[in-house]
C-alpha cells in the first residue's frame, strides 16, 4: 500500500470515527431533552415544555386528542394552569430506546413514564405510560417533531394496580383536540403500543 492510499484509508477511518461521535452526542442529547420535558411537566413550567417543540410538532398524550404546531400544543399545556400548593406531578423518564438517523437530522425513542399524581388532602394516584416520539434537528438544536403517549395505568395510590385501576384519559370537554384520537385497551387488558424498531438480534417487526 502506498503512502496516498495509507492517507485514504487513514481519512476514511476518521470521518467514520467522527460520525459516530457525532451519532453518540445526538442519542445523548434526545436523551436529555426528553428527561427535559419530564423535568418541566412536573413543575407545572408550560412555556418551557411548549419550548421544546418543533414548529409543526404534534402532540398526543392518552386519549386526549392530537394537537398540530408548536402554538396549539403551548395552548394545550397552558389551559392546565399554574400549580396549586400540595399539588404533586412527577414524570420520571425511564427506559430510552432512541435511534438517530444516519444523517443525525431525525430520531425515534420510545420512553417509560413512572408518574406520582395527585394533591395533600384529595387523591393520590401511580401513573404508567409509554412515549413513541419522534425527534427533529430544527435550526440545528434537538427538538420534539411529535409527542406520543399512550396510558398504561393510573391507579389510587392506596389500591394499587391489583385492586382498582381508572379508566382512560379522554378529557376533550374542556379543551377539544385538533383530532380526535381512536381510543385503545389499557390495564389490565393486554395492549402494547406500536414499537418504532425492529427486534434487534432477530429483526422482527
Amino acid at each position: 500500500m502506498t503512502i496516498e492510499e495509507q492517507l485514504d484509508d487513514l481519512r476514511q477511518r476518521l470521518a467514520r470515527a467522527e460520525a459516530r461521535a457525532d451519532r453518540a452526542q445526538d442519542w445523548i442529547d434526545v436523551q436529555n431533552l426528553q428527561r427535559t420535558y419530564g423535568y418541566y411537566v412536573d413543575k407545572f413550567q408550560w412555556d418551557q415544555v411548549a419550548d421544546l417543540f418543533a414548529r409543526d410538532a404534534t402532540l398526543e398524550i392518552n386519549a386526549r386528542g392530537k394537537f398540530f404546531g408548536q402554538d396549539r400544543i403551548r395552548e394545550y399545556m397552558l389551559h392546565f394552569g399554574p400549580p396549586q400548593e400540595g399539588m404533586l406531578m412527577n414524570h420520571i423518564q425511564l427506559q430510552p430506546v432512541i435511534h438517530v438517523a444516519p444523517d443525525g437530522m431525525s430520531a425515534q425513542g420510545r420512553f417509560r413514564a413512572l408518574m406520582q399524581v395527585g394533591q395533600l388532602g384529595r387523591e393520590a394516584l401511580w401513573g404508567d405510560a409509554i412515549y413513541e416520539n419522534t425527534y427533529i434537528k430544527e435550526d440545528g438544536v434537538w427538538k420534539i417533531a411529535s409527542l406520543r403517549a399512550y396510558q398504561v395505568f393510573y391507579t389510587p395510590f392506596d389500591k394499587g394496580w391489583g385492586k382498582e385501576v381508572m379508566p382512560l384519559a379522554t378529557d376533550f370537554a374542556d379543551f377539544p383536540p385538533d383530532e380526535f384520537t381512536q381510543a385503545y385497551p389499557i390495564f389490565p387488558e393486554i395492549f402494547v403500543p406500536p414499537y418504532h424498531y425492529a427486534n434487534p438480534v432477530s429483526g422482527r417487526k
